[in-house]
């Protein structure tokens, strides 16, 4: 049998492997929602230029109401026969209304109908997208402003640096998220073109009204190239770009919530809603959640490199390996959301184990740096002498088995006889992190202050949750 869409041209139909390689209705179902909008608005501009009755279009846009219920109550049934879902709301219209259903796809052809679809899902999909970072950075905030006097140490080459606060630590994450809110901002406005009314490749001879179309369909305006319209996925690899960094922010994250509840660092506890066990260690409490979100970011990386490898060698236009635009993007999607609430989750869950951060911040002559500093500001050393003159008297406390502060002051004076007492008022942790409240800085009083400042910049409406 040939098929009702391009029969004509054929006598016999395909073969079954070419319809297993051909179908896409399996995934592309999900631009349904999308693809009877679109339909309605070429429907409304169709009558409004007089290419079809009005009667024709109220047939139409009353049978599209109903596919769209049917949709919505999920009792739309999906053939594979019809190949996309294109061809199944048609068939479905023509079942419905008849003749009328024909006219419908005057003016246009599916090159642009689901390149018009894609992008209001996409669209749609970065809307979703923002509200659950909105959320997260959200959670990120109210846990850092509980958080913001706790010390914990702050790690360069994965080494204990100089202290610093939780909550600071935490309000860096809710920059890489604002960030990440802005790529998506960014892919969003680009794409918000619309593409219905390019038809194939060349245009259509019919009077159509492309702007109309593109108003009703709340994109800013028509693309300006037809040729473009049709084989252009820039919106989905920006999409994809945007997803991958992140998921790489989000596996950042994840790493280090499973080095902090770690027995070894055991800054953070997750309770059982966000831990598994051992079917043999009867002593493990696992993270096996943020494990999954740091694993679960290579499925987005996948779903860019697919997709750039698929459009980097199509000469213009359309080619059917587009089709593989879909399934990277829609798994994309649903990998971020599923990880992006297993992340705020697991933000709301943890437990801080502050004497353990206290005490690992202590270790390891994290506050050389401030002794380095007063020795260039009581002392009027310059910071690189100051810098070999600290290195000098870590070596001793390390030898005599020593915190900075613990190492007494007749060893401090054998490096540089001007040192007095008042060093010690900088050497403990919780000194070190007060002083720092250059802008950005770890101070208490900062994070604070960043908390208050991100939440009118990142929160609708600005406040606490």
């Amino acid at each position: 049998m040939t098929s009702k869409i391009w029969g004509g041209r054929f006598s016999a139909g395909p073969s079954s492997v070419m319809e297993e390689i051909n179908v896409s209705i399996a995934f592309d179902q999900r631009l349904a929602k999308q693809d009877v909008r679109g339909s309605r608005a070429h429907c409304a501009m169709l009558v409004a230029q007089g290419i079809i009755s009005k009667d024709d279009g109220e047939a139409i846009q009353g049978g599209l109401t109903r596919i769209e219920k049917d949709i919505a109550g999920g009792t739309m049934h999906f053939r594979r026969a019809l190949e996309d879902v294109h061809m199944n709301i048609e068939s479905r219209l023509s079942d419905l209304i008849g003749l009328p259903a024909g006219r419908l796809h005057t003016a246009r052809s599916r090159n642009d109908q689901v390149a018009t679809d894609f992008r209001m899902w996409v669209r749609a999909a970065i809307d979703t997208l923002d509200e659950e970072l909105e959320k997260l950075q959200s959670v990120l905030m109210d846990k850092a402003e509980s958080e913001a006097a706790t010390i914990m140490p702050g790690f360069t080459h994965l080494q204990a640096a100089q202290p610093v606060t939780f909550g600071h630590h935490l309000m860096a994450y809710v920059e890489m998220f604002g960030r990440d809110r802005s790529r998506f901002k960014d892919a969003r406005a680009r794409l918000n073109e619309c593409p219905l009314g390019a038809g194939a490749i060349a245009g259509t001879s019919f009077p159509i009204d492309r702007h109309l179309t593109a108003e009703k369909l709340d994109f800013d305006r028509p693309m300006a190239n037809s040729m473009d319209a049709v084989s252009d996925r820039d919106f989905a690899i920006d999409f994809l770009a945007a997803a991958a960094v992140l998921a790489t922010h989000m596996s950042r994250l994840a790493e280090e919530m499973v080095l902090w509840a770690s027995a070894q660092f055991g800054f953070i506890a997750f309770t059982d809603a966000f831990s598994t066990g051992s079917s043999m260690m009867p002593q493990k409490r696992n993270p096996d959640a943020a494990e999954l979100v740091r694993g679960k970011a290579g499925r987005v990386f996948g779903a860019l490199t697919t997709l750039l490898t698929v459009m980097k060698g199509l000469p213009l236009t359309y080619s059917k390996d587009m089709q593989e635009d879909k399934e990277a993007v829609f798994g994309a999607f649903d990998t971020l959301e599923l990880c992006l609430a297993a992340t705020t989750g697991m933000i709301v869950d943890m437990k801080p184990r502050r004497d353990r951060m206290k005490a690992s911040a202590s270790a390891g002559f994290t506050t050389a740096t401030d002794l380095a500093d007063w020795v260039t500001r009581v002392l009027g050393v310059p910071f690189r002498e100051s810098h070999h003159i600290t290195g000098r008297i870590v070596a001793l406390a390390e030898q005599k088995g020593c915190g900075l502060a613990q190492l007494p002051l007749a060893d401090m004076q054998s490096v540089e006889p001007r040192i007095t007492q008042d060093v010690f008022n900088v050497l403990t942790v919780e000194a070190s992190a007060a002083s720092r409240t250059s802008f950005g800085g770890t101070a208490p009083a900062n994070v604070i202050a960043a908390v208050a400042s991100g939440r009118e910049r990142f929160l609708k409406k600005g406040r606490k949750s």
